[in-house]
């Protein structure tokens, strides 16, 4: 059995890159790590952080076939990330003009959840981890 401590990295290929780590820096609030321009490859590559922990790795590359993206859909489901106050995400979502699905309440655990998407259509869900069930 391997010895994994934890996740690494989440690796996103944005179509438009420049979009998607606006939406991840300014919207979700991650912190630009580390950004450079890979000129041999046509690729940006940016190193983003959540709450002081590096996360995701965000390429672009030059005609990026699209891929089937719904939560339901064969291989990584969606990309989950606990809030405090879900009302109080899915509302500052909506002054970007970010849609989420209706919240859902998790029949094992009894929290609230709701999934939107990324600029590329990329399923992300917000998972309240604070008291309370949202709504």
């Amino acid at each position: 059995m391997l010895n994994l401590k934890a996740i690494h990295h989440i690796a996103i290929i944005a179509s438009d890159y420049f979009k998607s780590r606006d939406f991840y820096c300014e919207i979700l609030g991650m912190t630009l790590l580390n950004e450079s321009y890979r000129a041999e490859r046509q690729s940006w590559k940016a190193d983003l952080a959540l709450a002081g922990h590096y996360v995701i790795e965000l390429f672009s590359f030059p005609d990026a076939p699209p891929r089937i993206s719904y939560p339901e859909a064969c291989g990584l489901r969606h990309l989950a990330f606990s809030v405090e106050d879900l009302d109080e995400a899915i509302t500052l979502l909506s002054q970007h003009q970010i849609q989420c699905e209706p919240i859902r309440i998790d029949p094992l655990t009894g929290k609230a959840f709701t999934f939107f998407n990324d600029p590329d259509g990329l399923p992300l869900e917000l998972y309240q981890e604070g008291l309370g069930c949202g709504g």
